[in-house]
């Protein structure tokens, strides 16, 4: 039994591929790829490139607002007046701009006023000194979330190193605007020279008011071999040569608190020494002023390269040469200033936001998405929901009564065969219950004809028609055993339907049980012309023992032979036989047959033998044909015991009753079946 089910349950199960859930774990594994797949793609390209934008959007503002900043600190000894600065800057930046000094007290503060004011970020994006700029370093170029940001020179270059001044703080190195002039007409001149002789170049004017010529494809080499002069434009003005005059006693007295000779400044802060007038060393930092030198004029858009100093003596006149500068321009520019960059909120951190075509990206992206998700959930739950809708209406038409239903099976997975087993099901059902309106006029008809039988001879007895003489009572006897016979039968028929059949299972030999049954049903088949026997058994092995309830096993076997006498005519043989089927192990079984010499069943009634009140000829009465439970008790009771039945017969010439029983196990014991 268990095996049966064991293989029925193999049978049912389908390939992962082919199920239900195989395809729906397939869709879903598939979308969710797809989803996975499509969203970190596009949020890895839309993020990564609207943070790098907004970045450099972020740090560009943020350096123009700084240098903006710079040049009013570097052109005016206080911040007064700076807030129409600053409100210009936040409007343009759309940022909230404040300006502190170092101990954070308000000098300027673009979200006016208000109470309480916005509170400032704990530390501040930059410190606005013309005379210390702070350079970039590599880590904050690559966009690394620095905080600290710089301005680039007046030339577009930013600065690194040791020149830390503010190219615009000139302070004493501004010329008049009488010595402008005649330095620009000086200018002029040499650029119309110059022109003349096929060399294009331009008049660039610095911080200080100075003009420069530049020529035009940054080629200085181009000057030296022309016929125009300009040397006037290489001497200082008075206003330079009094502050370099200042500059130099400045770097002298610094030199000599190192106890270091003095030096002699030009006009591009290189210097002579004492021990070698003519030697002239370029100081390694950018000037505040304009350079002479043609090189340099020609070539105003980088920065010096800083020269390697060839002495420690070197350094420290560049070092006292940047000391001295930035206490000559400390009067003439603001002092320093913190800087705090926020969004209008006042967080410390100005956020970003993705441009509208990212955000419609994500969208469309996202709407198709969720789309073919539902989309495809859609369409699987159409595909399972319609059949489950159509077997919910066929049980809710069985349940009202409608007779069986029939489901369409469309598909060959779990769906499907559960409409097939539905409408198995559905057939067995309506089988079932013709049976069971068969079974009950059956039982009404085999109940009324001896009940009839001994009212109308009651009937007759009390009416004087008949006499109540032995036959008279033998007649109600007879009757009366045949009604208790139908009860009797349907009892165990219950009591088998019910799991209440009571067995006592010993060991039974076959041989014995066959004899048995033979000895008692020998008058019947003498009486009608029958030969009954037991046939040995074939094959050299003998037949294994049983464990099983002889007396069940007794009428079982005595139903089988009572009705092949019966149908059996006269000179004919009945033979019961004991062998053995199967190759052994748990598919061994012995196997009882009944085998007689009779007229046979129809083929097209052979599946209907064992049915309850079946009669092969429907006009047979019941003392001829029985009450049409008997082969019913037999299938149930052999059910019982673990075994089974079957029937072969050919029209003319006999049946076959097969019985195939489990041999006899390690340990019987009782049962309830």
């Amino acid at each position: 039994m268990r095996r049966r089910a064991e293989r029925r349950a193999q049978r049912l199960r389908l390939p992962l591929r082919k199920s239900l859930l195989g395809r729906l774990l397939g869709v879903s594994a598939l979308v969710a790829a797809c989803s996975v797949a499509a969203t970190a793609w596009l949020a890895v390209q839309t993020t990564s490139g609207a943070i790098e934008q907004e970045q450099g959007r972020n740090l560009a503002a943020d350096t123009r607002v700084l240098d903006s900043l710079l040049a009013y600190a570097a052109g005016h000894p206080t911040w007064d007046g700076v807030g129409a600065t600053v409100d210009e800057l936040a409007e343009a930046s759309d940022r909230r701009i404040t300006l502190t000094t170092q101990t954070r007290q308000i000098l300027a503060d673009s979200a006016g006023p208000s109470s309480p004011p916005p509170a400032l970020p704990p530390q501040a994006s930059a410190v606005v000194d013309p005379l210390s700029v702070a350079a970039v370093s590599a880590e904050q170029e690559a966009g690394s979330g620095s905080v600290t940001i710089a301005a680039p020179g007046t030339d577009g270059e930013q600065r690194s190193g040791n020149d830390r001044v503010d190219p615009r703080a000139v302070g004493p190195f501004r010329l008049s605007e009488t010595e402008r002039t005649s330095l620009r007409r000086t200018a002029d001149e040499a650029v119309q020279c110059l022109s003349r002789s096929g060399i294009a170049s331009d008049v660039v004017e610095g911080p200080s008011g100075r003009p420069r010529i530049q020529v035009v494809g940054n080629d200085p080499d181009r000057l030296r071999w022309s016929q125009c002069s300009t040397d006037d434009l290489d001497n200082p003005t008075g206003t330079e040569a009094k502050a370099l005059t200042a500059l130099n006693a400045l770097v002298n007295a610094c030199l000599d608190r190192q106890g270091r000779e003095g030096v002699q400044l030009d006009l591009d802060l290189s210097w002579n020494t004492a021990e070698d007038p003519r030697a002239a060393t370029a100081v390694p930092e950018p000037v505040p002023v304009p350079r002479t030198e043609a090189a340099r004029e020609a070539s105003p858009s980088s920065a010096p390269t800083p020269a390697p100093f060839d002495s420690e003596n070197d350094r420290d006149i560049a070092s006292c040469i940047g000391i001295a500068r930035q206490e000559q321009l400390s009067s003439y520019v603001a002092s320093p200033a913190l800087l705090f960059i926020t969004d209008p909120g006042g967080g410390a951190v100005p956020g970003f936001e993705l441009s509208y075509g990212n955000t419609a990206k994500i969208t469309g992206a996202a709407a198709l998405v969720l789309a073919l998700t539902v989309g495809a959930s859609v369409l699987a739950g159409i595909r399972l929901t319609r059949p489950l809708h159509a077997l919910t209406g066929a049980a809710q038409r069985m349940r009202d009564g409608e007779g069986p239903s029939h489901v369409e099976v469309t598909s060959d997975n779990e769906i499907g065969r559960l409409a097939a087993a539905f409408n198995d099901m559905s057939a067995h059902r309506a089988r079932l219950e013709e049976q069971r309106k068969v079974m009950v006029s059956d039982v009404a008809h085999e109940l009324r004809t001896p009940l009839s039988n001994i009212r109308g001879w009651l009937e007759g007895a009390q009416d004087g028609i008949a006499d109540a003489d032995a036959s008279f009572v033998s007649s109600l006897l007879e009757e009366a055993v045949q009604l208790q016979h139908i009860i009797d039968d349907l009892q165990d028929l219950s009591a088998a339907d019910a799991g209440a059949l009571r067995l006592h299972p010993e060991a039974v030999r076959a041989g014995d049980l066959l004899a048995h049954v033979v000895a008692a049903h020998q008058a019947q088949a003498d009486a009608a012309g029958v030969g009954l026997t037991v046939a040995a058994a074939e094959g050299p092995e003998p037949v294994p023992e049983l464990v099983a309830d002889p007396v069940r096993l007794r009428q079982a076997l005595g139903n089988l032979v009572s009705n092949a006498v019966r149908h059996t005519p006269e000179g004919g043989r009945v033979t019961l036989r004991a062998h053995v089927t199967g190759t052994g192990g748990a598919d061994q079984r012995v196997a009882l047959e009944v085998a007689d010499t009779g007229s046979g069943i129809a083929p097209e009634d052979l599946p209907h033998v064992f049915d309850r009140f079946w009669r092969a000829e429907k006009s047979r009465s019941r003392r001829t044909g029985g009450s049409g439970l008997g082969l019913s008790i037999v299938r149930k009771l052999i059910e019982a015991h673990g075994g089974t039945t079957d029937v072969t017969s050919t029209v003319g010439r006999g049946s076959v009753f097969t019985l195939r029983l489990p041999p006899a196990g390690p340990d019987p014991m009782d049962t309830e079946v």
